[in-house]
């Protein structure tokens, strides 16, 4: 190859010469770059959302040491008979070596406070909360698209989100979004079938002025005519971590009900996991009008119930019911999607009897990368509430696997969806379309690897964590518009064609941004750098007494409970160990602050 192009490179310094201006950047993998550093070019710290520009210029010397963490953007040029690299862009994760801004105790606190600004402020201005005026699309600068079909799925989402900000900020004005949201889907999208005792939700609501049009069925490609199991799971996301944060007794009521419709027409008794979809008139899984989704079960249908909801409603409740629920939804991901003999990548969709099924539309015999990430993570998560060797092996193993195959060894970051298998002669896995990264990927591997840091331990989970970290931060953040992109190119240019360039769209709500800055917040503080984490909850006068304020499924005795505040005075009727508290009796809502501290 005989031409110029720019490009990016990331990893750690090994050494500067300072008389040649030239440093060696040892990548990802372990391969060395000389990077000459160009006149006009600029460096700068890393920043969050709302942060100024940090101008590093001047300090570029004192910053490049061995073993501080950088991100270059530059020219390769051909010549010599080799390509010579010359930095146009530096970013510095810190001012050191061992200094990460990204673990600072409120880095991800400070960001899904900003995000929730954005999409409070892009949904409703900055005034009254009314979900009349909802838009599922939203531009890069916040702006709202014409369409004015309202998607359960991206309330719920956006819900979510506001809940979790509230979590960690105490904002009321985000919890009033959570809860009006809450209201908004129970009131507008939700279907009470009483004759069978469930609840379903609408996939949309089409207004025109004063009229609502109910949206039943899915009206994407994939799902069309049918009601597929990741929107029911979806639209409990958002009230699910409201009720965490309330305890209304209305929210645990519908999933309860909704839960209810997952068991009766989703589940395979006789073979185990649940469906895909089912038909709208029967509510079937197994007929003719389902086509290529007919008796299928994947990924969503299977995994999704705990990320999205069941690990929330077992930390508000403790109900040993949605323990029995994780712990054999999880026990089917070990024993069918592993096909290690055949791919470095889990199986993600099956015929009734778990047979592949290679022939879905779109994904033939291909692999979401951040689908492997998920299963990897969300073990972890279920392995400290029962530990069991399957989950922790197979965790261990994705983790240890995924960074060669699935991650950008060169320039940082996590792919899409590629090739599961090698053909002859290859020795990449071929990307199905292109090379670009989505945001919702790079939270699956920083989460992944966050806690598998934080609970195995190990300098490679927190090596693969912090590139990822690094990586996320450095790309994504939109310090012009607000909030993330949805896309990035390899290089880490952020790709705004079509929906891809949206803030809000069927893909992209508040969740998966808000997800990462939560459990981001948790995992760092809490497991890795030993820092306290407060949170806030504002239970109502009909939930339950017994508060239960662990932030995630955490190993056993690593956090403990060491401060309440209920109305800002302080309260002493909790347990440390166990994370709960007594709540008094109240005629009110009552704001409840509390500490929670790693242990040693």
């Amino acid at each position: 190859m005989r031409f110029t192009f720019m490009d990016a490179i990331a990893g750690r310094v090994v050494e500067f010469r300072s008389e040649d201006r030239v440093f060696t950047l040892k990548t990802i993998d372990g391969r060395d770059f000389d990077v000459k550093l160009s006149d006009g070019m600029s460096a700068e710290l890393l920043r969050n959302l709302d942060e100024p520009y940090a101008d590093a210029g001047g300090h570029v010397d004192d910053l490049l040491k061995p073993g501080q963490q950088v991100f270059v953007y530059g020219v390769f040029y051909p010549e010599g008979g080799e390509y010579n690299y010359e930095a146009k862009k530096l970013t510095f994760v810190g001012r050191g070596p061992d200094d990460y801004s990204y673990e600072k105790s409120n880095w991800w606190i400070n960001q899904i406070d900003s995000l929730a600004r954005f999409y409070r402020r892009a949904q409703f201005g900055d005034g009254k909360i009314d979900y009349k005026d909802y838009r599922t699309n939203i531009r890069l600068g916040g702006d709202k698209a014409a369409s004015h079909v309202q998607e359960t799925d991206t309330i719920s989402r956006m819900v979510y989100g506001m809940a979790s900000a509230y979590m960690l900020t105490g904002n009321e004005d985000y919890l009033e979004v959570a809860e009006l949201g809450t209201k908004y889907l129970r009131d507008h999208m939700r279907f009470v079938d009483r004759d069978s005792n469930v609840v379903y939700w609408y996939h949309g609501i089409k207004v025109e002025g004063d009229y609502e049009k109910k949206l039943l069925t899915s009206e994407f490609d994939d799902d069309y005519d049918a009601i597929p199991m990741y929107e029911q799971i979806y639209a409990l996301a958002g009230p699910t971590q409201t009720f965490r944060v309330t305890g209304d007794r209305r929210i645990a009521s519908d999933i309860d009900s909704t839960m209810r419709l997952f068991e009766q027409y989703y589940r395979d008794y006789e073979g185990g996991g649940y469906f895909s979809h089912i038909d709208p008139v029967l509510l079937s899984p197994h007929h003719d009008s389902l086509k290529f989704n007919k008796s299928r079960k994947n990924w969503n249908s299977v995994g999704d119930h705990a990320p999205a909801y069941l690990i929330n409603l077992l930390l508000a409740t403790g109900d040993e019911r949605h323990a029995e629920m994780l712990e054999r939804t999880f026990d089917t991901i070990v024993e069918h999607f592993p096909d290690y003999q055949a791919s470095p990548f889990v199986n993600e969709r099956f015929n009734t009897d778990w047979s592949q099924d290679l022939g879905h539309t779109w994904q033939q015999d291909r692999a979401v990368v951040g689908h492997n990430l998920k299963i990897a993570w969300n073990l972890m998560r279920m392995n400290s509430y029962k530990d069991k060797d399957s989950y922790k092996e197979l965790a261990e193993k994705i983790g240890r696997i995924m960074p060669a195959v699935g991650s950008d060894q060169q320039r940082g970051g996590w792919y899409d969806v590629v090739e599961r298998k090698l053909a002859d002669g290859q020795e990449f896995h071929r990307f199905a379309w292109h090379d670009r990264k989505a945001w919702w990927q790079q939270e699956q591997a920083i989460l992944a690897y966050l806690i598998l840091s934080g609970t195995v331990g190990g300098d490679a989970y927190r090596e693969e964590a912090r590139q990822a970290t690094g990586f996320y931060n450095t790309n994504f953040l939109d310090h012009d518009e607000g909030a993330v992109y949805f896309n990035v190119l390899a290089n880490g240019l952020p790709y705004l064609l079509g929906t891809e360039r949206l803030k809000g769209s069927h893909s992209m709500s508040m969740y998966h941004s808000a997800e990462l800055c939560y459990l981001a917040a948790v995992y760092t503080n809490l497991l890795n750098t030993g820092q306290p984490l407060n949170l806030w909850f504002k239970p109502r006068p009909d939930a339950d007494r017994t508060l239960r304020v662990s932030p995630d499924l955490l190993p056993a005795g690593r956090v403990e409970l060491t401060r309440v505040e209920i109305e800002g005075k302080e309260w002493d009727r909790f347990d440390a160990k166990n994370l709960t508290v007594e709540l008094p009796d109240s005629a009110y809502s009552l704001t409840v602050k509390v500490e929670l501290t790693p242990v040693g």
